[in-house]
């Protein structure tokens, strides 16, 4: 009887992914489900980017649990049909298909562009200049990782991290290098939680106390006209030019046209809310369950991670120097901290803007100025996107 049972014991355990972590590779599952304990962390106790950090780390602890066989392993539509077709279909490789398909960054972009007042930009338009410089770190990064080796579309797919916006990030690489989705969208997440770490010292080094200093007047009044013409005429405009940004654009003006129009409230309010709430679940969990431990274990996710960190620095300068020329140009009436808030981690980059400007001057007050920049920020990285996926596919 005793033997019966000990016998039963045995046999569990040599069926159970505890017995898989400690043969063969299962030491890379283990490091895995390291890791995503470190990112459920970070998201969780340190607050960053929690709402997609949580999700995207607990897919990551899901698709490195020995047996449970829940990782996302194909990277193409087919693959998806024949997974269905063979009965073992999971969840996640069926809520993986809305980010394979380019379905749930563009209904995030709807949310945000439900919740986003362009009035800073459209009151000021030189701020597309800076959001449109702050997109050179992106195209800088693109030459970079082809001279490391990775093919056009692993480049292009890097090089969008810089835009500091994660859902295009996901997006872009969803369509041109699926198999470094989970590295490139750790990467994304994790530096633009970083930006009240990464950017303040490079706008201190490139700016003097005196341009820190400059104090910008108000800005006019936008009427409701010009608010409702805006995004129409901007998905006019962008998708006539890049189709391929259609997708991103087209949603975050939609959702901003429901905002602004004064007569979709309700669903505006379910764009802000309960959709993008539910879409960013089902996106995190998906992504996170493509970092399987033998693809994110990789000298190439390291090489990522030291890419996305160049891009999002070069996009900073890149701003800043751009707010360094306007300054000049306006005899000091610009001042070029504002440019670093041309990457679209909305509200996050103006705030540092504002902050760092009310260091040098404690009476400056530059977060409608910023906010300028950081929401045609938004817009440039979709038309990066665009670019990208022209060039690229």
């Amino acid at each position: 009887m005793f033997h019966d049972f000990l016998v039963t014991i045995i046999e569990i355990f040599n069926n159970s992914g505890y017995k898989a972590l400690f043969t063969g590779d299962g030491y890379l599952n283990l490091i895995m489900i390291l890791v995503s304990f470190v990112l459920l962390y970070l998201g969780i106790k340190k607050g960053f980017e929690p709402l997609l950090m949580v999700p995207i780390a607990f897919g990551m602890l899901l698709a490195n649990l020995p047996g449970a066989n829940l990782a996302v392993t194909y990277h193409d539509i087919p693959g998806f049909i024949e997974v269905f077709k063979s009965g073992h279909a999971g969840l996640l490789d069926i809520l993986y298909i809305g980010v394979k398909a380019g379905l749930y960054p563009p209904i995030i972009f709807m949310g945000i562009g439900a919740m986003t007042d362009f009035a800073p930009l459209i009151a000021n338009p030189v701020s597309f200049l800076l959001g449109a410089a702050a997109q050179g770190g992106i195209f800088a990064t693109f030459v970079m990782a082809t001279l490391l080796g990775f093919n056009p579309a692993e480049s292009g797919s890097i090089a969008i991290i810089g835009g500091a916006d994660g859902p295009t990030a996901i997006y872009v690489t969803s369509q041109l290098a699926p198999a470094l989705l989970g590295s490139i969208a750790v990467a994304a997440y994790s530096y633009m939680a970083l930006v009240p770490i990464i950017q303040p010292p490079i706008m201190k080094l490139l700016t003097t106390k005196k341009e820190r200093m400059v104090k910008m007047k108000a800005l006019r009044p936008v009427s409701k006209t010009e608010k409702v013409l805006f995004p129409i005429l901007v998905t006019v405009v962008v998708t006539l030019l890049l189709p391929d940004a259609g997708s991103l654009v087209g949603m975050l003006m939609f959702g901003n046209l429901l905002k602004e129009s004064g007569q979709t409230e309700r669903i505006s309010k379910t764009a802000q809310n309960e959709l993008m709430n539910i879409i960013t679940i089902f996106l995190g969990l998906s992504v996170g369950a493509t970092t399987n431990a033998q693809s994110f274990l990789s000298l190439s996710t390291l090489k990522i991670i030291l890419l996305g960190l160049i891009a999002f620095s070069f996009a900073t300068i890149c701003g800043v120097l751009l707010g360094k020329v306007m300054y000049i140009c306006t005899k000091g009436k610009i001042n070029p901290l504002i440019g670093s808030a041309g990457v679209s981690a909305v509200p996050m980059a103006a705030r540092v803007a504002q902050k760092v400007g009310q260091e040098a001057n404690p009476t400056n007050f530059l977060l409608m100025h910023a906010m300028g920049p950081n929401v045609s920020g938004v817009i440039g990285s979709a038309v990066a996107a665009g670019v990208l996926l022209t060039l690229c596919k």
